[in-house]
């Protein structure tokens, strides 16, 4: 049976992954899996590769500058804009400013969680360990795309 959460300031379980800072505000099993929300500190140039997944992703700038590539189209998304990108379509973002972007992910269904549990149990020595990303990501149904020739 689901249950009321709050999430207080500075609670969840935080981890940093890939060069980010993660934070957990609503965890996938508290929703039973249709989503989740988490916190994302994006450092200037930080953020993923484009790549592509069967599930919705909404971005909320909290705080700061996030440039995005969304399908075809590349935008700057600031603090106080929402930017939604639909399950299946190729996209990357990247923190655009000198200070830490803050960002909440909403995720439905509930998928992202296990790749970055993944990711921090997993990636232990950077960069070496980079290789195992595109793998850890099939697991999880998360498809990311050679790097440009």
């Amino acid at each position: 049976m689901k249950e009321p959460v709050i999430t207080k300031r500075g609670d969840g379980e935080s981890m940093s992954v890939l060069g980010t800072n993660v934070r957990f505000l609503l965890e996938a099993s508290k929703t039973d899996h249709n989503f989740s929300l988490m916190e994302v500190e994006l450092p200037e140039g930080g953020g993923p590769p484009p790549h592509e997944h069967p599930w919705d992703e909404a971005y909320y700038v909290v705080d700061g500058d996030v440039w995005f590539l969304v399908g075809d189209q590349e935008m700057v998304v600031s603090g106080g804009d929402l930017l939604y990108a639909p399950a299946g379509v190729v996209h990357s973002f990247k923190g655009a400013g000198k200070t830490p972007a803050r960002v909440l992910v909403f995720d439905a269904p509930a998928t992202a969680e296990g790749f970055f549990r993944d990711a921090n149990r997993e990636i232990v020595n950077y960069p070496e360990d980079l290789v195992k990303v595109p793998e850890i990501g099939a697991r999880h149904n998360l498809r990311f795309l050679p790097p440009p020739a």
